[in-house]
């Protein structure tokens, strides 16, 4: 749910903007998204991170860099767009679904590798890292959602 969190925040940071006054926050947005990319990509390549875990947090970890990928491309497209057309939508709401099942099979993995804290120390850390965003994410979206719909039960 972290990255889906961030494609709303970028989208809806983005309509506080002019349209024509766009293009610097355009660019924090790609600066930020490769804030999230690069840390990812490090602990990927950190030859650490290639030993032995009895979970395989390495493999969730490719499955975060796929997806920081695929939300990449959602907050430049939604920041460029407007409106944005309902199938765009539909695709980042699948993409949400998608973003907390990989969230929680990483929390699940995260909780049960406490052993690779030891042998792969950096995998283990930013899988800390994703489990704690990831979480704290569907929190605060499951808060947002519950006011939306008590907001549309008064109306």
């Amino acid at each position: 749910m972290f990255l889906y969190s961030l494609i709303l925040l970028a989208y809806h940071s983005s309509r506080w903007i002019p349209r024509n006054r766009r293009l610097k926050f355009q660019i924090v947005n790609a600066v930020f998204t490769a804030l999230v990319l690069v840390p990812q990509l490090y602990v990927m390549t950190r030859p650490k991170s290639a030993r032995y875990c009895k979970q395989p947090l390495l493999n969730n970890l490719a499955a975060s860099i796929a997806l920081s990928i695929i939300a990449t491309g959602f907050s430049v497209v939604f920041t460029l767009l407007e409106p944005v057309p309902q199938g765009l939508w539909a695709a980042c709401h699948f993409f949400g679904l998608v973003s907390f099942g990989q969230g929680m099979c990483g929390a699940i993995l995260t909780l049960t590798a406490a052993s690779c804290a030891t042998t792969t120390p950096e995998l283990y850390h930013m899988s800390l890292f994703l489990m704690v965003a990831s979480i704290l994410s569907t929190v605060v979206l499951a808060v947002k959602g519950g006011l939306w719909l008590t907001e549309r039960q008064q109306q």
